[in-house]
């Protein structure tokens, strides 16, 4: 404890992180909550361990608390399949639509590969509109193959509302936040953006200076990112987990539902050496042994546009700790949380802990790169065609109909929801290929809208290969 402040401190200064939160519980008490730096950049609100954040993907670990508590209830079983409660779920295989079962979704080994759902979310496709589009990406092994899955768990999680016959939401409210008197804590958007102590997104801009340019909208996928929430309110809940299920002295969550999201259902990490530990994910967590042979369950969220967090838990030593951010991810969290749950184990630091998440964060984003870099021209483009023979309309089963079209003597296209359309500039590159700026969460930069050459005057197809990742981002002309 004693060394938490300092290093805290030391890692915002390091960085020009602009508002950290973090809490500490100990034996089922409170022993650290503390808020630093500001709510943001430029304004003085400060923040405190009431100020409401955007926890990412925190949300899964308390989503599944949820899930228990209806497992609790029985009225679900962890081993039931969704389909019962969700007529509608399908994925791309009849076994799997038939069998896929809570504990499947919620640890992600449906076959789900990582990420799907998540460019139309990034488009403004609503919730009902990506899990009904689920069953066109492909799957790898049926509960042999680990992709973390944002819409895999959402979709464990709504069908668990779908039994109570509430909406995610509301039942969230009543099996947890009210339960704990989590009273600034929401998954829904709407709460906390009308929260007036609360930390925005922040991205960092240079010289470790940070800038307040976007906003993120995750209840899409709410059970799996879209809950708020303060370091008060997650200490209280924190309370509950090491508590196995109670809470005050009194019975919140069955403590048999609680502990099997507690347990490993998946290898999320193989051992790169004969004496190295495997990872796992259990139900919402991150599973982890440690030298002594000690559970250790642990998440982070991650938003690009704006917020990383991190919870840890020791529950043979009843000891846990949660770290909110309004800044990218950059490892700090976990840098935060490791180092100290570092220092209780073995008295000091074992690790430049934020020098080992920096490294790791910044290999990640060098893996996110678009594989063609389309800031850089070829030397010699061939020259496209007339902007007449890309004009259009192109239809897709996935993400639906993409409109190009004429705008100010240069090409555009425009695609999403009805509602929601988005507008891309197209600039050309080379022969039939043009760039436009990826937007949202999984925006990474410029990317390729490749047109099939032209027959009859005009292109049969385009491929945008940003969409493209599991092979469903080629649009058809209309006829």
């Amino acid at each position: 404890m004693a060394r938490l402040d300092g290093f805290i401190q030391d890692s915002m200064a390091s960085t020009g992180l602009p508002g950290m939160a973090v809490a500490v519980v100990y034996r089922d008490e409170v022993v650290f909550s503390k808020g630093f730096g500001v709510r943001e950049v430029g304004k003085p609100g400060k923040i405190t361990p009431d100020t409401v954040f955007q926890v990412a993907s925190v949300s899964k670990p308390l989503a599944s608390t949820v899930v228990a508590g209806v497992v609790g209830q029985e009225v679900i079983k962890w081993t039931d399949p969704v389909i019962e409660y969700n007529s509608n779920f399908a994925l791309n295989d009849e076994y799997v639509t038939r069998n896929a079962t809570f504990a499947d979704l919620l640890s992600h080994r449906t076959g789900l590969r990582t990420g799907s759902g998540d460019l139309l979310e990034d488009l403004g496709f609503d919730r009902d509109y990506i899990l009904s589009h689920l069953n066109q990406q492909p799957l790898d092994t049926f509960r042999s193959s680990y992709n973390y899955s944002n819409f895999g768990f959402t979709e464990g999680g709504q069908a668990a509302a779908d039994a109570m016959n509430l909406a995610w939401e509301d039942l969230a409210d009543g099996i947890l936040f009210r339960m704990l008197g989590m009273s600034a804590s929401s998954y829904r958007l709407a709460d906390y953006e009308k929260a007036a102590d609360k930390a925005v997104l922040h991205v960092p801009v240079g010289n470790k200076e940070w800038a307040a340019k976007y906003h993120r909208d995750p209840d899409s996928e709410a059970p799996a990112g879209g809950a708020s929430s303060s370091v008060r309110d997650l200490a209280q809940w924190l309370r509950l987990q090491l508590g196995n299920g109670e809470y005050e002295g009194k019975p919140v969550i069955d403590p048999a539902a609680l502990q099997t999201t507690h347990v490993p259902h998946i290898v999320s990490r193989v051992a790169s050496a004969p004496a190295a530990r495997s990872g796992f994910y259990g139900l919402g967590w991150n599973v982890s042994y440690d030298d002594q042979g000690r559970v250790s369950l642990g998440h982070s969220g991650a938003f690009n546009l704006g917020a990383a967090t991190a919870v840890s838990m020791l529950p043979g030593e009843q000891l846990a700790i949660v770290t909110l951010t309004n800044g990218r991810p950059q490892g700090i969290p976990e840098a935060i949380n490791a180092d100290f749950m570092d220092t209780a184990q073995h008295g000091s630091p074992t690790v430049d802990w934020l020098s080992f998440f920096a490294g790791l964060f910044k290999q990640q984003d060098e893996a996110d790169k678009p594989e063609v870099d389309y800031t850089k021209l070829p030397p010699k483009p061939a020259f496209a065609k007339p902007n007449s023979a890309y004009t259009g309309t192109y239809d897709n089963p996935y993400y639906g109909p993409l409109v190009v079209f004429e705008q100010d003597g240069q090409l555009a296209m425009r695609m999403g929801p009805a509602d929601k359309l988005t507008t891309f500039p197209l600039t050309h590159f080379d022969g039939d290929t043009f760039s436009f700026e990826t937007i949202g969460e999984n925006g990474n930069g410029l990317a390729g809208a490749i047109f099939a050459a032209p027959g009859n005057g005009s292109s049969p197809s385009v491929t945008l290969d940003f969409y493209d990742r599991t092979g469903l981002g080629t649009f058809t002309r209309d006829s």
